[in-house]
């Protein structure tokens, strides 16, 4: 990792760290011989095409995916342990997916949604909600902005909406990091506006950030580090401005554009 990438805590503890993880799917390698430590405090873009292996680098993360080979060659460790279960995972690193949230459209509303992350459920049936986790769903409500559509049934919500309300229940836990996998796929211009505002919120906030996505515009001005993915592997990782290059994206989505940088944010054009 170059030295000009900076980070909040200036001595910051791995969080993840892999060394020549292959995932193996069928006959295919998702992941071919990963190695990257992320650290706590980071705020890091993984930017890829589709197919790349973004997915799967994410179920790695979350214990869906395993090596194909556990040697002494093999580091798989998440916040130093090699052996975790699924559900104490989830109060360490918050999981915003297209996925999980298909999963949530249904009919219930979005103060039950942020409520069912205290028991990693698919709604509220017969659990015992206390009066700090009410107190902690209306802090997140107002922190995202979204007090007033609480009692919305999901089914009612648009994607944009919906997307806040998942944000708000991977925040329960209050996770070291917030992992987000291609976060603004089918929202509109303002719900993209919005989700990025809520985004710089929560990276001011404290709490650091995962952002997986082939959108070079999901990544927000707070993102220090990008490390560009493609065939399964890490292709390039370092700085953002020194990754976010014409050369390197052209090469990546192997097609030629111009970056460019306006308010903070890199667009691509001329392809």
């Amino acid at each position: 990792m170059p030295d000009s990438v900076s980070f909040r805590n200036k001595n910051p503890s791995p969080l993840l760290e892999f060394r020549n993880v292959t995932v193996v799917k069928g006959e295919k390698k998702v992941l071919d011989n990963i190695s990257v430590t992320l650290c706590e405090g980071e705020y890091i873009a993984i930017l890829g095409p589709n197919g790349a292996g973004k997915s799967s680098f994410i179920k790695a993360i979350t214990r869906e995916y395993y090596p194909v080979v556990q040697d002494d060659d093999v580091v798989f460790r998440i916040w130093g342990r090699d052996v975790w279960r699924v559900s104490d995972l989830r109060s360490l690193l918050g999981i915003v997916s297209n996925d999980l949230q298909y999963t949530f459209t249904r009919e219930i509303s979005g103060r039950e949604m942020i409520l069912s992350g205290f028991f990693s459920s698919i709604g509220l049936f017969r659990q015992e909600i206390t009066g700090e986790m009410e107190k902690k769903t209306d802090r997140i409500l107002e922190f995202l902005e979204i007090s007033h559509l609480q009692q919305r049934p999901l089914t009612l919500m648009s994607s944009g909406e919906a997307r806040r309300f998942l944000i708000g229940r991977a925040l329960v836990h209050e996770p070291k990091a917030l992992i987000l996998d291609e976060p603004t796929n089918s929202l509109d211009l303002h719900a993209l506006h919005t989700f990025r505002t809520i985004m710089r919120k929560i990276a001011r906030s404290g709490t650091g950030i995962i952002l997986v996505t082939h959108n070079l515009h999901d990544i927000i001005p707070e993102i220090t580090r990008v490390i560009l993915m493609k065939e399964g592997r890490f292709w390039k990782d370092g700085a953002k401005m020194e990754i976010l290059t014409n050369d390197n994206i052209g090469e990546l989505f192997e097609i030629p554009v111009q970056i460019t940088k306006e308010g903070g944010y890199y667009y691509a054009t001329g392809y």
